[in-house]
C-alpha cells in the first residue's frame, strides 16, 4: 500500500520536481533564445545553460530537503505548499545569482533567468495543485488510507472522530476505540467503531492491528498513564498525538513555544506576529494603496464634485476607530450624513432610512464609494488592505462585555474589507457571526487568504445592501 512506501514516495517528488525543472528550462531557453518572441543576442553557448540550470535543478532538490518540502503534507493546504514552493525556489535563485557572480558568468542572460523562475515557480505550483487534487480524490475513494486508533471513548474522542467523518479527504480511518470503562461508553457509540479493549492492551492492538497514528483523546484525570501510553507507542514505531481535554477553549492552530525551558501551548498563533509575514503584508498593503488610488482617482473627484453640489460642509469625514493594540485612529470617509455634532455620529447606529443622509450620501453608501479614502489611512499605516472591520471605542467598550473574544479582533491591523465582509456580514448584520470569521483570519492568515479576499470583494461586487 502507498502508506508502506512513504520513502520511496519522497524519492519520486524529487526526481518528478528534478523532471518538471529541466523540461522549465529547456522551454524557457526556447522561449528566450529560439522562438523569436523575444529579442536575443546570445554569446552563451547552450551547454553552459544546461550546466547551470542541472545546478539549479538539484539545488531546489537539496534545499527542499532542507526546508521539509518533501515532508508529508496530508493535513496541510495548499496554499502551505504553494508557500514552501515559493520559499525553495526563491531560496535557490538567491543561490543561482550568487555563484553566478562569484565564478564571474557576467553573459548569461538576466531576462532569461526571470523567464526560468518564473515559470518553474508556475508549474511546479500547478502540478502540485493538481497532484493534491488526485490525491484528495483517491482518499475520498477509500485508497491511500492511515488508521488510527482512539484512546478515549469519552466527549473529546467522538468529537474528533466525528470531525474525521466530516473530512473524508484527509484518508483517516478509525480501527476503534480503547476505553477503560466500557460500558459507560459503549451505548453512545453505537453509530461509530466500537471500543475493542481496554488502554493496557495498546501494545497487544498495535502489534495486531495496522495502526498509523494513536490519538490520545484522554480527560485530565487520565493523565498519570501518558507516558506510559508514549512508551508503548514509541517502542512500537507509532505516532503519538494528543487532543488536550480543553481543546475547546484552544484556537484553531495553537502551537507550541519554548518559555525559561519550559515547552508552552500559545493558545493564539497569530501569523502575522512574525516579522516576514508583517513585512510581505505591508509591502503588497502599500503598492495595493497606490495602485488603488491612481486607477480610483477619476471616480474620488467624481464623488468629491457629487458631495459639493449637493450638501454643504467638508468633502472627507474623519471618526476615531480602534485598531492594532487597542490603539485608536482616525478613519477617512467621504461625507455621506448632513453635518451633525460628533458625540452623534460616535455614539449612533446608522438606521434605514436615516434620516441624517444626504441622497447622494446614499449612493455612496450603497456602492461602497465613500470607503475609497481609507486607502489613504492604509499608506498612512493605520490600516491594511484586508483584516477586521474598525469599530468606534464607544461600541468597542460594548461589544468587549457582551461577545466572548471580541478584542482578539485587535491584535492585527483593521482593514478595509475583510473574510466576515465577503462572506455576507457587512453593514447591520450579527457582530456575533463577524467576530468568528475575524479570528479565523487572525488564525489562518496567509498571503493568498489575502488575495482570495480581494478576489472575492471584487467579484462579488462593492453593492452593500445592508448599507443604511
Amino acid at each position: 500500500m502507498i502508506r508502506q512506501n512513504q520513502r520511496f514516495l519522497t524519492q519520486l517528488y524529487m526526481l518528478a520536481d528534478l523532471f518538471v525543472t529541466l523540461i522549465v528550462f529547456l522551454t524557457a531557453y526556447w522561449l528566450k533564445f529560439e522562438s523569436e518572441l523575444l529579442p536575443h543576442a546570445n554569446s552563451v553557448p547552450f551547454k553552459t545553460y544546461t550546466l547551470w540550470g542541472t545546478i539549479y535543478s538539484f539545488a531546489t532538490v537539496l534545499i527542499g530537503v532542507y526546508l521539509q518540502f518533501y515532508t508529508p503534507k496530508r493535513r496541510k493546504s495548499f496554499s502551505y505548499e504553494f508557500l514552501k514552493v515559493l520559499q525553495v525556489q526563491g531560496v535557490s535563485f538567491l543561490g543561482l545569482l550568487s555563484l553566478l557572480f562569484f565564478v564571474k558568468e557576467v553573459h548569461v542572460s538576466r531576462e532569461f533567468l526571470i523567464i526560468f523562475i518564473a515559470m518553474n515557480i508556475v508549474v511546479v505550483s500547478f502540478y502540485r495543485f493538481l497532484l493534491k487534487r488526485a490525491l484528495t480524490s483517491f482518499r475520498r475513494q477509500g485508497f491511500n488510507k492511515r488508521f488510527i486508533v482512539i484512546l478515549g471513548a469519552g466527549s473529546v474522542g467522538r468529537k474528533f472522530y466525528d470531525n474525521l467523518q466530516n473530512n473524508p479527504e484527509l484518508g483517516y480511518e478509525v480501527i476503534g476505540f480503547l476505553d477503560d470503562f466500557q460500558s459507560e461508553h459503549e451505548h453512545e457509540h453505537r453509530y461509530m467503531k466500537p471500543i475493542i479493549g481496554r488502554l493496557d492492551e495498546l501494545e497487544q492492538t498495535l502489534n495486531r492491528e495496522p495502526i498509523d497514528d494513536v490519538i490520545v483523546a484522554l480527560p485530565l484525570a487520565a493523565y498519570d498513564k501518558y507516558a506510559d501510553i508514549i512508551k508503548v507507542c514509541e517502542k512500537s514505531g507509532v505516532k503519538t498525538l494528543i487532543i488536550p481535554d480543553f481543546f475547546d477553549v484552544l484556537p484553531a492552530r495553537p502551537f507550541f513555544d519554548n518559555f525559561a525551558g519550559i515547552p508552552l501551548i500559545n493558545v493564539r498563533d497569530v501569523p502575522l506576529d512574525e516579522l516576514t509575514n508583517r513585512v510581505m503584508k505591508r509591502w503588497f498593503d502599500i503598492l495595493f494603496s497606490l495602485l488603488a488610488i491612481i486607477v480610483t482617482s477619476p471616480l474620488m473627484l467624481f464623488v468629491i464634485i457629487g458631495i459639493k453640489l449637493t450638501s454643504p460642509g467638508p468633502v472627507l469625514f474623519k471618526q476615531e476607530r480602534m485598531g492594532l493594540d487597542r490603539k485608536t485612529f482616525y478613519m477617512y470617509k467621504f461625507r455621506s450624513m448632513r453635518v451633525l455634532a460628533r458625540t452623534s455620529s460616535d455614539t449612533e447606529w446608522t438606521v434605514k432610512n436615516d434620516p441624517r443622509r444626504t441622497k447622494f450620501g446614499s449612493f455612496l453608501r450603497r456602492t461602497s464609494l465613500d470607503e475609497l479614502p481609507q486607502f489613504f489611512n492604509v499608506l498612512l499605516g493605520d490600516m491594511s488592505v484586508v483584516g477586521p472591520r474598525p469599530e468606534r471605542p464607544y461600541f468597542v467598550n460594548q461589544f468587549k462585555e457582551e461577545i466572548p473574544k471580541y478584542m482578539i479582533k485587535h491584535q492585527i491591523r483593521p482593514g478595509i474589507t475583510g473574510w466576515a465582509q465577503t462572506n455576507g456580514l457587512r453593514g447591520d448584520t450579527s457582530i456575533q457571526e463577524r467576530i468568528v470569521h475575524d479570528i479565523f483570519y487572525i488564525e489562518n492568515w496567509t498571503f493568498l487568504f489575502d488575495i482570495k479576499i480581494i478576489y472575492k470583494t471584487v467579484l462579488k461586487g462593492l453593492i452593500n445592501k445592508n448599507a443604511y
